[in-house]
């Protein structure tokens, strides 16, 4: 079963940067598509960023221009660099494969505000 476990949200003012990565085990990491997804409060959980197994990164239209999706299949890790960041990047940051699988991490806070 798959085992994920983000880390590196927090509170950062508008215009503002983090990096957050995610642990991945249990899985062949490097066969595997990865993703990141966020979920606000009152919405359906999104799309952000994902990753082939190849390493090529796809982008939700929110994330273009702004995030930059990576991968290490040395370390198993997988993280997202965010950048320009807004108010309504405000949520709850999920690793998991792409397609996702039922099993979620506790997931990363990220808090964007003056």
């Amino acid at each position: 079963q798959v085992q994920l476990v983000e880390s590196g949200g927090g509170l950062v003012q508008p215009g503002g940067s983090l990096t957050l990565s995610c642990a991945v085990s249990g899985i062949d990491f490097s066969s595997a598509g990865m993703g990141w997804y966020r979920l606000a409060p009152g919405k359906q959980r999104e799309d952000v960023a994902r990753i082939t197994s190849f390493g090529v990164p796809v982008y939700a239209y929110p994330a273009t221009g702004r995030f930059v999706i990576s991968r290490d299949n040395t370390k198993n890790t997988v993280a997202l660099q965010m950048n320009n960041l807004k108010p309504e990047d405000t949520a709850v940051y999920y690793c998991n494969t792409f397609p996702s699988r039922d099993s979620w991490g506790q997931g990363t806070q990220v808090t964007v505000s003056p």
